[in-house]
């Protein structure tokens, strides 16, 4: 249940055109609903402002194809995500206003957001990081976010990445993806004032390892600023970014252009050094 249906409910009550037993029944699907094979988390639109995804492996088609028709039920959209093709064609087939998006192997169950706030990042070291980059992408649009996508822009030739200075200077957040060594997120966490989202892919040779050398080098990278989800974890990096870019800096929120002034300085306040951070005062600096 969505807040907006629960106050659709709540007005229903107040004004007599739903009965107090009828609400009551209504809100027994808030916690969860128990399907014997799952116990699906209807209460989390509410709660988290995202309907439950539904994780394909190790379920039935059928189990999928009813948990979602149940998460569905309490809002949406709803992710069923690493959907094989021979699931998603049946989820498809059983539930309306679907759409599969076999290059995120995802499936979505209901209408996406029409509208779309802030601004969101989504680059990949190179196009066989895609699949990874995609899921994320959708996964962050499915929650109301505008989301850029930059492929195939990678270490090897960084003039590729320069060239798109203006979605580095302009986005709340990036979700950076990468196999091979893992070195992207660093980079472009080098280049930003936003948070990066580090997302290490099973893309590479030898001792990559399975993602696990990317991992490791997103984990210690130099550049600040820089958080890491698990291996080929689009859905959590696109998760984590929608978040984030809710919360809208002060600056769009006051309607001040990023960097206005406020005036000058008044004595004993400190100035900026450039890079965002006040400069020490007289009073502050060591002898």
């Amino acid at each position: 249940m969505t807040e907006d249906a629960l106050r659709r409910l709540l007005d229903d009550v107040r004004s007599g055109r739903t009965s107090i037993t009828d609400a009551i029944s209504a809100l027994r699907w808030l916690p969860f609903a128990d399907l014997g094979f799952a116990r699906v988390d209807t209460h989390r639109p509410l709660r988290r402002g995202a309907a439950e995804a539904v994780y394909c492996p190790g379920k039935s088609p059928e189990q999928v194809v009813e948990i979602a028709r149940r998460l569905r039920r309490a809002g949406g959209p709803v992710l069923v995500t690493r959907a094989a093709p021979d699931v998603a064609a049946q989820v498809v087939r059983a539930l309306p206003d679907c759409r599969h998006v076999p290059e995120a192997r995802l499936v979505i169950v209901g209408p996406m957001p029409s509208q779309r706030t802030g601004c969101i990042g989504v680059l990949t070291a190179g196009t066989g990081d895609r699949p990874v980059a995609e899921e994320a992408a959708w996964t962050a649009e499915a929650m109301g976010a505008a989301v850029e996508r930059i492929f195939d822009v990678g270490v090897s030739g960084l003039h590729r990445l320069l060239a798109e200075r203006a979605l580095l200077e302009r986005a709340r957040v990036l979700v950076v993806v990468a196999g091979m060594d893992g070195a992207l997120p660093a980079v472009v966490a080098g280049l930003t004032r936003a948070p990066v989202i580090g997302v290490p892919t099973s893309v590479g040779y030898g001792a990559h390892l399975g993602g696990i050398a990317p991992l490791l080098t997103m984990l210690t990278a130099c550049a600040p600023g820089v958080a890491v989800v698990g291996i080929d974890n689009g859905f959590g990096a696109g998760y984590l970014a929608a978040i984030i870019n809710r919360a809208a800096p002060a600056s769009e929120a006051t309607g001040d252009a990023p960097g206005a002034s406020q005036g000058a300085p008044q004595a004993g306040e400190g100035t900026s050094d450039g890079g965002g951070a006040p400069a020490a005062t007289d009073a502050h600096r060591l002898p």
